[in-house]
């Protein structure tokens, strides 16, 4: 899965984009604390990487 995928699933889910820097693009919740990080633009993210940044964002348990 490639880190712009990444970015419109978790956009559709109500994340919204606070900065960027560098080559990580970071997106918060309203209704959370939590940031999440993706690094951008990075072709195939490595399995364990997606499911981290997933799981923080509360897409996938």
């Amino acid at each position: 899965m490639t880190s712009k995928e990444i970015i419109k699933m978790i956009v559709k889910n109500g994340w919204g984009m606070v900065r960027q820097k560098g080559s990580h693009i970071h997106f918060k919740h309203t209704s959370s604390k939590n940031l999440v990080t993706i690094p951008h633009p990075v072709i195939d993210i490595p399995i364990g990487t997606m499911n981290s940044i997933l799981r923080k964002a509360g897409i996938r348990t």
